[in-house]
């Protein structure tokens, strides 16, 4: 009687146990397929012996004036499709400092893990922040910020620099043109050659004046998003995306992306247009625009297809005599051209300014697109 029970009892244990590990393991399959981390790329094309790296540059978190935990800003630049983040909260601006007294420094050590789990480059800056003018300033790739915490402008210039920091003007047009003019400060800080770059875009903000000076002054063009708040966008489309600077580096590492940012090499997405030199802008769009061979000739035209292999979309008006008067290249699509020929057997050549593509304020850059004749 008593082995029978025992037996019974074993039996209804080994069932129980059994039905929880099938209960366990439905559960983490439910929790693994139905996960809501999901990145969504950025898809900007690599030019040859670079990788196109997507960064933002200037950052806010709780630490100084931002709303947000700081391993929230990574998660948000993971999903969004980022490879680089910088925060750089305020050295003398932290309205949150009686809750959070350790500062802009933690911040960055508190973002680290979920950036090393997410592959996210995570880099060290802070906002210098002080009246306009002379106005912000980022630094970023400083090795101790504490440092930064001093009431000489020019001083904090110079520890940034002792510790091989890349600093940038930010917004210089954020309280109006006549109060963002370049000053004697910056012609100091810029002849001591402890001034980078510039922001020539920041958040919506597009400051001509600044894109201007950082042309004459071979200053770094960067491109932000400032941002302070929750990101609530799950995805960078083209009509919808964050200011971020495209680097051109020789690979993913802090050491890489810092030579790439020192040499200028960088274009700026802001609002749907592509703002670069022409040195690294023209190669740029000759790698997203892949002009197939024409798939059919008839009397007097020919078909083609033309691929858009970039995030944005592509805007072309002709200033040649040949092609339609205006083409759009919806992003990371393939458009089907009519285009007219009097002889559908030779090469023609279009004439465009891709008109989002700027190369200096209000220039946009000058493209020919070679169409191949039958024969080629």
């Amino acid at each position: 009687m008593f082995s029978a029970v025992r037996k019974w009892v074993i039996a209804v244990v080994l069932l129980a146990t059994a039905v929880a590990l099938q209960a366990a393991e439905l559960q983490h399959e439910i929790r693994v397929s139905y996960s809501p981390d999901a990145r969504q790329e950025i898809r900007f094309p690599d030019l040859p012996g670079y990788r196109t790296l997507v960064c933002d540059l200037h950052t806010h978190t709780a630490f100084s004036d931002g709303s947000v935990w700081p391993p929230v800003r990574i998660k948000e630049a993971w999903r969004q499709g980022l490879h680089v983040l910088a925060i750089s909260d305020h050295i003398e601006y932290r309205p949150h400092k009686e809750d959070l007294p350790r500062g802009y420094d933690r911040a960055v050590a508190l973002a680290a893990g979920e950036a090393a789990t997410r592959d996210i480059l995570l880099v060290r800056g802070a906002e210098i922040t002080r009246d306009t003018p002379p106005g912000h300033f980022n630094a970023v790739f400083v090795k101790d910020l504490p440092a930064l915490e001093h009431d000489d402008l020019l001083e904090v210039f110079r520890r940034a620099n002792d510790q091989d920091a890349f600093v940038f003007w930010n917004h210089p047009g954020w309280q109006g043109a006549e109060r963002g003019k370049w000053q004697d400060f910056h012609a100091t800080v810029y002849q001591n050659k402890w001034l980078h770059g510039i922001e020539i875009c920041n958040n919506e903000c597009y400051y001509q004046q600044a894109h201007q000076w950082a042309l004459e002054k071979n200053l770094t063009l960067i491109g932000t998003s400032d941002i302070h708040e929750p990101d609530l966008r799950r995805k960078n489309t083209a009509a919808d995306h964050r200011t971020v600077t495209l680097v051109l580096a020789k690979e993913k590492t802090e050491d890489a992306l810092k030579e790439a940012l020192r040499a200028g090499r960088t274009i700026v997405w802001w609002r749907g247009r592509l703002i670069g030199r022409e040195e690294w802008l023209r190669p740029f769009f000759d790698a997203c625009v892949e002009v197939h061979p024409p798939h059919h000739r008839i009397k007097n035209a020919v078909f083609l297809h033309i691929r858009n292999r970039c995030e944005a979309d592509i805007r072309l008006e002709r200033v040649g005599t040949v092609g339609p008067k205006e083409i759009i290249l919806p992003a990371a699509t393939v458009t089907l051209l009519r285009i007219a020929a009097a002889d559908p057997k030779k090469p023609i050549k279009l004439q465009y300014a891709a008109t989002n593509f700027l190369v200096a304020p209000e220039k946009p850059l000058m493209v020919d697109i070679e169409i191949p004749g039958a024969e080629q």
